[in-house]
């Protein structure tokens, strides 16, 4: 089978690899791709956003499946435009994907059917916003509504800053038309969670738990970023959070979209807060987390092209999925001075033995040569029987690899650490 992957990130190299271990799939390509995913499939120059170009390269190519894996493409009708042309996808259709396309969009559904989630109020007028801000508490999160990268929030602790974020989203338009309604939101406390899960529109599987690291700088210090890396599972999300969040969340956000005609299939991600009151939901995604999914997958014991097929399919509910009881650490290594305004074109040098625990996310190939050309270059995970083990096979590997410019976070895992020594 010919499979086409579209996007050019550690996630979608995550997903290749993995899908690599079908023996039925002999071709991959990837749309477009980047330097390190070159390795694993052939990667083809056109840009994830070019839906009518994807869809004519699956077409004049014959492709027999898709993977749609970014959120852009998602929210354009990528899933919608293939599958119009006999091409089976996985991934949301664009009226589903509006659940990440529009924070507003999501937020009036949670309270229509009463989902947890935090309190808010929502904006398209600036001078309201700004004066509704006067006596809201502090701190409080300012959201754009719109796709924004993952940088579309702000916690603001004082009131300069709220104002700051409003007038930035709204007059400054840092975030375009995303910021052209905002929320404004009830700031919540407790430990987050990641789950990702597949969800064939009927049933819901959530994948193993994960704990992001999104400030760029140790100790969780500095500016949020995409994620400078993730363990897998989170020790916060105990069987009974589980159980609690498949109740009064997962199933009811999967009921809640079919019933407003809008059925999700693919793989949603639920970004969670365990808070003093219960579990609340943060955010929805309509794809796989970056970099949560450099270690779910590998803890993935199934095939995930069977269940990718089955969440096509809608046949789920039958489909074994099954994931390791081992954990992993993925730790980012990134170009200095992301994610703001950092330099390219370093070469970067993997040594053969440690490949194999590399998803490549910012980088080209040039005469030969791997060079970095983003902020989060290279995601560096390890698999072991328990998390201490993980968290020093990753900084191990890390220490073999070398770019000019690198910096990386050097306490992944150490909130973990604590959670489960805490527990013991």
């Amino acid at each position: 089978m010919k499979i086409l992957v579209v996007g050019s990130g550690g996630r979608e190299h995550a997903i290749i690899k993995k899908l690599r271990e079908n023996a039925a799939i002999s071709e991959i390509y990837a749309l477009p791709g980047n330097g390190g995913i070159a390795a694993d499939a052939v990667c083809v120059p056109i840009a994830a956003t070019d839906i009518d170009g994807i869809v004519r390269f699956a077409t004049e190519n014959a492709m027999d499946y898709a993977v749609v894996a970014p959120d852009d493409p998602l929210v354009l009708g990528a899933v919608d435009a293939l599958e119009a042309k006999g091409i089976p996808c996985f991934g949301p259709r664009a009226n589903a994907a509006i659940l990440e396309g529009s924070k507003v969009f999501a937020k009036d559904l949670m309270k229509k059917y009463g989902i947890p989630t935090a309190a808010c109020e929502i904006f398209t007028d600036m001078d309201a916003a700004l004066r509704y801000l006067e006596t809201a508490p502090l701190p409080t999160v300012i959201k754009a509504d719109g796709l924004a990268l993952g940088k579309g929030v702000i916690i603001a602790q004082t009131l300069e800053e709220a104002q700051s974020a409003v007038r930035s989203m709204m007059s400054d338009r840092i975030f375009g038309k995303s910021g052209e309604r905002i929320i404004i939101e009830e700031f919540l406390t407790g430990p987050e969670v990641s789950v990702l899960s597949f969800t064939d529109g009927h049933t819901v599987v959530p994948m193993i738990s994960s704990m992001d690291h999104k400030r760029a700088l140790d100790h969780d210090e500095g500016l949020n970023t995409g994620g400078m890396g993730t363990i897998a599972p989170n020790p916060y999300y105990t069987g009974a959070v589980a159980d609690a969040c498949m109740e009064e969340i997962f199933l009811p956000t999967i009921r809640a979209m079919a019933a407003e005609g809008r059925p999700f299939k693919g793989c949603l991600y639920f970004g969670l807060m365990l808070t003093p009151k219960g579990p609340r939901v943060i955010e929805y995604n309509c794809r796989f987390g970056d970099p949560e999914t450099q270690v779910v997958l590998p803890l993935l014991k199934s095939d995930l092209f069977t269940i990718m097929q089955a969440v096509t399919n809608e046949t789920l509910s039958s489909t074994r999925v099954e994931f390791s009881s081992a954990h992993a650490c993925c730790v980012i290594m990134a170009s200095q001075g992301y994610p703001t305004h950092y330099e390219k074109g370093y070469e970067i040098t993997i040594p053969d033995s440690v490949r194999s625990h590399v998803y490549v996310a910012g980088a080209k190939l040039e005469n030969g040569r791997l060079l970095t050309s983003g902020g989060r270059v290279l995601g560096v995970t390890a698999v072991e029987n328990n998390l201490p083990a993980a968290i020093e096979h990753a900084y191990q590997l890390v220490q073999q690899i070398t770019f000019g410019n690198a910096f990386y976070r050097h306490d992944i895992g150490a909130r973990a650490l604590k959670a489960g020594s805490e527990e013991n």
